[in-house]
């Protein structure tokens, strides 16, 4: 048995896991207990790792929600509670830590009813708490079972124990009578209902979704832990139900079973990269059964692949299988166009499973290598690494010329970075993004451009008349001609038009591309001898940087449509810090369950940590989405400090 503290445990075992006292990572732990296989997906419970979560829950059949007494139910609790209500998927919870200092068990089951509803029911009480935690009472069978040395020994009930055992027992009752017709007659008249009726209504009640039956105890010591483990065996439903999909080829859905004689099919649920082992695929088996060296379909991408060895995984050992069965979770290593989320099957009767919602990620940052020569490494190391996680992406902006990474939150970022230097050997360091500014004019105006050089032979000679007017916004750039008479042969106009194009990437303001911008060749002359296609782009060029500073040049910023959810009780939270990063509310209104949605724009640059915002504004309970809508002017007090660090930057 291992421990946080000391960095043993086993589903904690990567170094950013161990150094910083979290899971980071899905981790599989199967385990055997009274002649039934449970495997156990530990997932992360802090926010930024929400792709794991979500890859844990799909691959699972029940769930098992830690709590911690001192704490009770926190925000990531409340989020998890409801997707898998959401899901209607088969729960259990476990107030762990009851040894702690301020722990209350009855007071976490108080917040628990009063967050999920009264489908929560204790079947097991502690006896003490904090320091004089010792033991725990099962409801069903009126036994205690007390910690003494290191074993968990049985043991009479505390007469002060005795009316709470009943009136919990009672509660007990009476919520598993509720999901039998048979049990629920038989408690209507009066009569006290048997242990294994008992066990029955509660795993009829969990499997509908409608029941959470609480335990407790402190896995420190190793109090409630067997217990724990019988209820899994007891009460979480086997992988028996039928699971849809379609065929992918006509659409039609098709169905498949995890018992039975159903074709292969299977869900690849998480991807890890190792740079020693190479990639290694988890899977869910959904129906038949799968062998080392065989050869499946993967239906998402059209493609075949040999598996080789099947291992499962104890944390980070492997275990070799000679086979694996429907409802069975494996491993699998070097697949090569496999990802997560894809359905593996029988080619011949093949069937394509949903794939896997994971979060979009809305926090961006700058990466650089902080020595020269790793950018490919970099390249690489980024793409092997969204392998693993979904909620990683990587975009070039073409405007700044900066590599810019997404993810969930700021910490989620900082274990990719260490990720990144222990894994491929790539040291980075992480910024605030540039924003994208542009430029444009606000009014039209002519202008000369004159290009005349002589030194000695042939001199360079281009003159060229131009109107330079604004465009609505989204007109980005026109070009046209109006010459008669041939005052601009036709063989130049085209080097006309190709200087403005490369004049306008550089605006005259702070170096912006210029856009919303039209501009019109109207008059000029040439030299027969002395004239060429670079004298013109030279003289557009000087026409266009002396034209735009006489149009009235404004700078413009990018402006997203952000929507955030949130409960009601935040909603003027929100708004209040919209208003204070220059944003327009442009509604807001209720979305059921005590929640609210409110929509509004905002400039970018008051965007870029906006994930961290809305968690500090929300205690993590807020959620949110963005996207590009429109470039708007930006307030002249803020351009002149861009403006001025711009002039700054090229005097440095």
């Amino acid at each position: 048995m291992g421990k946080v503290e000391e960095g043993n445990v086993t589903t904690d075992y990567e170094p950013e896991e161990v150094k910083r006292k979290i899971s980071i990572n899905l981790a599989l732990a199967p385990c055997e207990w009274q002649d039934h296989k449970i495997n156990v997906l530990d997932t992360p419970g802090y926010s930024d790792f929400a792709a794991e979560l979500r890859s844990g829950l799909r691959a699972g059949d029940s769930a098992l929600l830690v709590l911690c007494a001192a704490s009770g139910v926190e925000v990531e609790t409340e989020k998890v509670w409801d997707y898998l209500a959401g899901k209607n998927m088969p729960r259990l919870a476990f107030v762990n830590k009851m040894d702690r200092e301020n722990a209350n068990f009855f007071s976490t089951v108080d917040m628990m009813k009063d967050k999920f509803g009264m489908g929560i029911i204790p079947v097991q009480i502690p006896i003490g708490a904090q320091a004089s935690f010792t033991g725990i009472v099962d409801l069903i069978s009126r036994k205690a079972y007390v910690g003494v040395g290191n074993q968990v020994k049985s043991a009479d009930i505390p007469p002060d124990l005795t009316d709470t055992v009943e009136e919990y027992r009672l509660q007990l009752m009476e919520a598993a009578a509720e999901h039998d017709d048979d049990l629920l007659t038989k408690y209507l008249d009066g009569e006290e209902l048997q242990d294994a009726e008992i066990e029955k209504g509660i795993l009829l009640g969990v499997a509908a979704g409608k029941l959470t039956p609480v335990f407790c105890g402190s896995s420190l010591k190793n109090i409630g832990v067997v217990n724990l483990m019988n209820a899994l065996v007891a009460y979480t439903p086997s992988p028996a139900g039928q699971i849809k999909g379609k065929h992918p080829a006509t659409g039609d859905e098709v169905v498949r079973a995890a018992k039975g004689n159903d074709p292969f099919s299977a869900l690849v649920f998480k991807t890890t990269a190792d740079p020693f082992v190479g990639k290694i695929s988890y899977f869910r088996v959904v129906s038949g059964m799968i062998k080392p060296d065989s050869v499946v379909y993967n239906a998402t991408k059209d493609k075949t692949e040999r598996i080789g060895q099947i291992f499962t995984m104890r944390g980070k050992h492997q275990e070799m299988l000679p086979v694996v069965w429907g409802g069975d979770i494996a491993a699998v290593a070097k697949l090569q166009d496999v990802g997560t989320g894809d359905t593996l099957a029988d080619k011949d009767k093949p069937i394509l499973f949903e794939p896997i919602e994971f979060p979009a990620p809305m926090y961006a940052a700058c990466v650089e290598v902080k020595n020269k020569g790793d950018e490919d490494k970099l390249g690489s190391g980024l793409h092997r690494l969204m392998e693993e996680d979904p909620t990683l992406r990587i975009n070039k902006n073409s405007e700044t010329g900066q590599l810019l990474i997404y993810g969930i939150g700021d910490v989620h970022l900082d274990v990719m970075t260490e990720r990144l230097k222990r894994k491929f050997g790539v040291d980075v360091k992480l910024s605030d993004p540039k924003v994208p500014y542009r430029e444009t004019i606000r009014s039209a105006v002519k202008v000369e451009g004159k290009h005349k050089k002589q030194s000695g032979g042939h001199g360079q000679f281009g003159h060229v008349w131009l109107r330079l007017e604004p465009l609505p916004s989204g007109g980005n750039f026109e070009f046209s001609e109006e010459i008669f008479g041939g005052a601009v042969p036709r063989q130049y106009i085209p080097a006309v038009e190709k200087g403005a194009r490369e004049s306008l990437q550089h605006g005259v303001l702070a170096g912006y591309p210029m856009v919303d911008m039209k501009v019109v060749l109207y008059d000029g002359s040439y030299h027969t001898v002395d004239s060429s296609e670079m004298a013109f782009k030279v003289a557009t060029n000087m026409a266009l940087k002396k034209g735009a500073l006489q149009a009235k040049p404004v700078l413009l910023e990018p402006v997203y449509s952000v929507e955030v959810v949130v409960p009601e009780s935040y909603m003027g939270d929100i708004i209040g810090d919209f208003n204070a990063k220059r944003g327009r509310i442009l509604g807001m209104e209720p979305i059921g369950k005590g929640k609210g949605v409110v929509r509004a724009q905002a400039p970018l640059s008051e965007l870029f940590r906006y994930a961290i915002d809305l968690k500090s504004l929300t205690q993590g309970r807020g959620t949110f989405t963005m996207e590009f809508t429109q470039y708007e002017e930006v307030p002249q007090r803020i351009a002149d400090g861009i403006i001025a660090a711009h002039q700054k930057a090229r005097e440095e």
